[in-house]
């Protein structure tokens, strides 16, 4: 979709379809003889404005586009950027099919710089489908091929704001659209090559590391999981480098990259299973983030890490109770091989420590289903280490509307990780499992300051939202990127 910023008077934008954001105050106000109609529907009652209110008007009087849909954002004291983000999208989707292009116009209180951002993003957000390998239906008429917001007065910083959220929504777009291709087509080496690709058209440096490689580092923990699978592993490694670095610390962000799990001989059970093609959601968010970072320069280094891997049952598979020896030296007891996600995770957070030396560390992973259990699809569960980077982490997504809750981290879980027969076993109880999976990661990133990101509740959609179509969400993308904007 082509989307652009223009300076334009509302009643002059040119489109199929004029969306206005709509609050329950009052009725918007065009200055065209559309005005009436607009104030006969609040009167009426037939439109009252609240959050995600829709309504459709043909041939708008006094207006050059075709049709006028008002999105509903709810009291305007009280409108939040994300409501924006959300009443744009659903608005956009409504034009799905009606129209090939869309003018969104902000007036008045509403140009500000977050709401041009959230208005931007969210139509970029909406405009994706999943239905890229669909070879007929209706494909081609869902899709809006060009988008203008427009804003009637010249005002600084808006077009930034604009170009900024772009950015941003088209990255998570990007993540979204590697999260949703199918194990077949996007095994790891095939993500390894469209990172690098990537990375050539921004200006990253882009690493490979193969199994030899792997294997001579000692990654045993790794190179384990992906050992039954016919499809070689990689370790994809994003660089950026600032000119002017800030002193001495260095950021890096770890992305679970299970192309495919079918939870190994601890195998999975048949129904949904099709849904294990998101298992490499976090290393997809991941590279989506250094796709916009590269483009925005913050002031830090910023290192991506996506060990990739597909967990497979084969004549080569890992067994439980096999022993490896993770790239830390600590020996790990397999009780189960579904619980792979964790043990290619250490060895990348430990080559991060070790052969990059990294500051500050926060890793994104469909880890468990215990965190939906606990959060259902709203949070992303959150641990910690450290609390002032904890924190810091909080703050970015708090900014970047993506919605953390803190869960517990005690050194009272550390008993159910115990073996008699290694340094740590993969699994505990079936009790606090996302706790246990967290503590595990823990017991390898220590000291370093590191937030764990469990998205398996977040990283995708069973059901299409008004606002955004069923699959993929590329959580986590735009915290990464305002975590590394923020950074002082």
């Amino acid at each position: 979709m082509d989307i652009r910023f223009e300076r334009t008077p509302l009643a002059q934008a040119e489109a199929g379809a004029l969306i206005l954001l709509a609050f329950e105050d009052a009725a918007p106000v065009t200055g065209a003889a559309c005005d009436a109609a607009l104030a006969q529907l609040y009167s009426s009652g037939e439109f009252k404005g609240k959050p995600l209110d829709l309504v459709l008007l043909h041939s708008p009087a006094g207006l050059a586009a075709q049709r006028l849909i008002l999105a509903g954002c709810g009291k305007l004291d009280d409108c939040k950027p994300a409501t924006v983000r959300k009443a744009a999208g659903a608005a956009l989707r409504l034009a799905k099919g009606k129209t090939k292009s869309v003018a969104i116009a902000l007036t008045g209180a509403q140009q500000t710089p977050d709401l041009i951002a959230a208005a931007t993003s969210g139509a970029i957000l909406a405009e994706f489908e999943p239905e890229h390998h669909k070879t007929n239906g209706d494909k081609a008429d869902k899709r809006i091929d060009s988008c203008l917001i427009a804003v009637p007065a010249a005002t600084p910083g808006l077009e930034t704001a604009f170009h900024h959220a772009r950015v941003i929504a088209e990255s998570q777009n990007f993540t979204r659209e590697l999260v949703n291709e199918p194990g077949n087509l996007l095994p790891p080496l095939e993500l390894a090559a469209r990172a690098q690709a990537m990375a050539a058209e921004v200006g990253l440096d882009c690493e490979i590391l193969d199994r030899d490689r792997m294997a001579q580092l000692g990654m045993g923990s790794l190179l384990g999981v992906a050992q039954g699978s016919a499809f070689p592993p990689a370790l994809i490694i994003l660089r950026y480098k600032p000119e002017t670095a800030a002193p001495t610390d260095h950021f890096a962000i770890v992305g679970k990259g299970v192309t495919f799990d079918t939870g190994g001989v601890s195998i999975k059970p048949a129904d949904g299973m099709e849904k294990m093609k998101y298992d490499m959601a976090g290393g997809a968010a991941a590279i989506g983030a250094m796709r916009a970072i590269a483009q925005f320069k913050p002031r830090v280094p910023v290192t991506a890490l996506i060990p990739a891997v597909e967990n497979h049952v084969g004549g080569r598979a890992q067994r439980p109770g096999d022993i490896v020896k993770s790239l830390n030296g600590k020996t790990i007891e397999v009780l189960n091989t579904d619980a792979e996600g964790r043990l290619i995770l250490i060895d990348a957070i430990t080559y991060a420590q070790r052969h990059l030396g990294v500051t500050h560390m926060i890793d994104a992973a469909t880890l468990t289903g215990s965190i939906v259990v606990a959060l259902g699809h709203v949070h992303v569960g959150a641990f910690s280490n450290n609390d002032e980077w904890y924190e810091r982490v909080r703050a970015a997504s708090q900014s970047a509307a993506e919605s953390l809750w803190r869960m517990p981290l005690d050194d009272d879980y550390k008993k159910q990780l115990e073996s008699p027969f290694a340094d740590l076993q993969n699994i505990g109880t079936r009790w606090g499992g996302s706790i246990t999976a967290a503590y595990f990661l823990k017991e390898f990133a220590d000291p370093t300051p590191w937030v764990h990101l469990d998205i398996a509740g977040t990283a995708w959609l069973d059901d299409g939202k008004p606002w955004m179509a069923k699959g993929p969400t590329g959580i986590c993308v735009r915290t990464f990127v305002e975590l590394a904007m923020s950074w002082r």
